[in-house]
């Protein structure tokens, strides 16, 4: 019964902990769907490509002839019909495998608009762009000549709400046909040599493959995006080459032959503009967070996401992929639960900062040995459920433990020594049972003081003089408790009782007899603190006092009474009586001398029999104590135990008599 409300007791802190946690990483989630996280989280996708990224191993596929400013200068802008239709004849001489015109020409720009047509149909491995319509942006046909043709692309560019191109297209719909990307429409022309073409996937055919690598299309909400615009088929850039530029020319070099055919033979090349006078640059993942950060033009990217289109159909390099939202789910909820177990665990600061930095190395870690086998593993969502269940299990902890601590210290706390308070708080979860005491028996030692003929003292001082000089009194008695590790039960009027060996249980013999040797010192020692605070108040014309104390150790009830708001830690069995009546025996008969021997000390057997060897006593008899019917051997302490009065204190005990008194003299 005890062990299983233990079980309970013990089991609530827990409980109450993971459902906290639970409900925290619920917090996190409802935050994530609403889209409160998808900032944080791409930046650290961002930080994973860029811890991720590399160059290639192998030589570029993917070559660019760049427009620049000065061959604007020499040309203008637009650049006419016939230099770019010269420029096409210059590639087509070097033999790549796809060149792809990255430059609209809905327009023609004469002169030589029909030599320029003349190219685009004699040589279908040129692959010519537009532009689709999206919002008030109007639609950059095609040139007429190649108007619903293979030939036609489009170079749209998915950028997300933080300037910053992280997915691909590979088709869009325009209501009427479906439109080929740019790169895609290159990769398909140099596979063609390889005899690959696009296939559906054997498991869900409509999926692309290429190769053995089917490419899975990215959904709005799929990894950190929320509600994003999913128009299209659409995927994740790895930017896997992106550390080692493609490599590039100028057109000045391609129109005066000056390109070896070795570097571009076989390759994809890609005619665009990198002139600042005509800006088409983007930002990646890998750009600076400053505005003249590295970025990227729109045919570099272009070119980089066919190079990666290759590497999946060719080298059979994976597509990065997503968890699916219930795995997602599971993964943020694990770390949030996980995390309740920092509060639980950590009783010292340094364990919960070390727990906590650990479970963000191993999240860190988690996420990106997932990210370099492809996977896109949340980071940031865990992140936060570990942090915030961490603190709320502290927290959680940390008000339990105050509440417990306060109801400790509010019981014990004015009474007992600083080590005491520390023994007691350290072992709370042996007796304290729920938000009281659990009742325990146990075996102690207890200690009654009363002062002598403390009412007529009383009736001769001033009330305000008189409970200034009992407070003096009090503390210096408190002070002795203290310092001898006892536990002060009450005050009761002039007297004190005082417990030696609560709350928490004394389980050997050893630890028994420290608490009654405990209580007898203090005892003696009561006796030479009043023996000082007589002279003390002699000198200042105020009256000496005399007390005496009782001592037994037994068996006792402990535990708490009262209610919710008032409870009162309370000692119950024959032991107390005892000690009371011993304080009580014979004190009509105590003179005291107020200056050299103000106190007695009458001890019980029980407690004589661990106290023996430390002290100097006088066997007083076997006498039946008042209310009480059993026989009970009672001694006077006189002394600590001097090691040179041995043989005298054995002299005294045998010429000690023993006073059994008569029913009608019983004490």
């Amino acid at each position: 019964m005890d062990h299983a409300r233990s079980l309970r007791q013990s089991l609530v802190p827990l409980v109450a902990s993971v459902v906290g946690s639970i409900l925290v990483t619920l917090c996190v989630l409802v935050l994530r769907n609403w889209g409160n996280l998808e900032t944080l989280e791409l930046v650290a996708y961002d930080w994973l490509l860029r811890s991720r990224a590399q160059a290639p191993a192998t030589a570029s596929r993917v070559a660019v002839i760049t427009v620049t400013e000065k061959d604007i200068q020499e040309h203008d802008w637009p650049l006419k019909d016939a230099i770019l239709a010269r420029a096409l004849e210059a590639l087509e001489r070097l033999k790549p495998r796809a060149i792809g015109l990255d430059i609209y020409r809905d327009i023609p720009v004469p002169p030589g608009s029909e030599e320029l047509t003349r190219v685009f149909k004699n040589n279908p491995s040129i692959i010519v762009t537009m532009r689709m319509a999206e919002g008030s942006s109007a639609t950059v046909a095609a040139p007429t000549a190649l108007r619903n043709t293979p030939q036609v692309s489009f170079n749209d560019l998915l950028v997300d709400r933080d300037g910053i191109v992280r997915r691909g297209l590979l088709f869009l719909d325009d209501g009427k046909a479906t439109v080929y990307s740019f790169a895609l429409r290159l990769a398909l022309v140099y596979l063609q040599a390889e005899g690959i073409v696009p296939q559906p996937d054997t498991v869900k055919p409509e999926r692309l493959r290429l190769g053995s690598v089917t490419l899975s299309p990215l959904e709005g909400n799929d990894g950190s995006y929320i509600g994003a615009d999913a128009r299209g088929y659409q995927f994740l850039i790895d930017y896997a080459d992106a550390r080692r530029p493609l490599p590039s020319f100028d057109l000045a070099s391609l129109l005066a032959g000056r390109i070896n055919p070795d570097l571009l033979r076989d390759k994809i090349v890609i005619i665009g503009t990198k002139a600042e006078s005509v800006p088409d640059i983007f930002h990646t993942p890998l750009s600076s967070e400053s505005i003249t950060g590295d970025r990227m033009t729109g045919m570099e990217l272009h070119g980089m996401i066919a190079g990666q289109l290759l590497r999946h159909a060719l080298d059979g390099a994976s597509a990065t992929k997503v968890l699916s939202e219930t795995l997602e789910t599971s993964w943020i909820l694990f770390w949030g639960v996980l995390g309740s177990t920092v509060g639980i665990w950590s009783i010292s600061p340094w364990r919960y900062w070390l727990l906590i930095v650990s479970g963000f190395v191993v999240i860190t870690i988690s996420a990106y040995g997932a990210f370099l086998l492809a996977w896109w593993v949340p980071l940031v969502p865990p992140a936060i459920a570990w942090l915030g269940s961490a603190a709320f299990a502290t927290a959680y902890q940390s008000y339990q433990e105050k509440t417990q601590r306060t109801l400790l210290m509010q019981l014990f706390a004015r009474h007992v020594s600083a080590e005491v308070a520390d023994t007691i708080w350290q072992h709370r979860e042996q007796f304290l049972d729920g938000q009281r005491p659990r009742p325990q028996q146990l075996t102690a030692t207890v200690l009654f003081t009363d002062m002598v003929n403390f009412t007529t003292l009383a009736e001769k001082q001033d009330p305000l003089l008189l409970m200034a000089w009992l407070n003096e009194y009090m503390e210096a008695m408190a002070q002795q408790v203290t310092n001898h590790h006892g536990v002060i039960k009450q005050f009761i009027g002039d007297s004190i009782m005082a417990i030696f060996g609560v709350p928490v249980p004394r389980l050997s013999e050893t630890e028994i007899a420290q608490d009654a040797v405990h209580a007898v010192s203090c005892a003696l020692n009561m006796g030479e603190t009043l023996t000082q605070l007589n002279r003390n108040w002699h000198a200042a014309g105020r009256p000496p006092a005399a007390m005496r104390i009782g001592v037994f150790t037994g068996p006792m009830i402990v535990g708490s009474l009262g209610s919710s708001q008032r409870l009162e830690y309370t000692v119950i069995g024959d032991a107390v009586n005892t000690a009371s009546r011993l304080e009580s025996f014979e004190k009509e008969r105590f003179e005291p001398d107020v200056f050299q021997y103000p106190c007695r000390v009458l001890i019980g057997a029980s407690t004589y029999h661990y106290v023996r060897e430390y002290f100097v006593t006088e066997k007083l008899g076997e006498v039946i104590l008042k209310g009480k019917n059993d026989i009970v051997t009672v001694y006077r302490v006189v002394s600590r135990n001097d090691p040179g009065a041995a043989l005298c204190r054995e002299e005294a005990r045998d010429e000690t008599s023993s006073v059994v008194p008569r029913n009608g003299d019983r004490a």
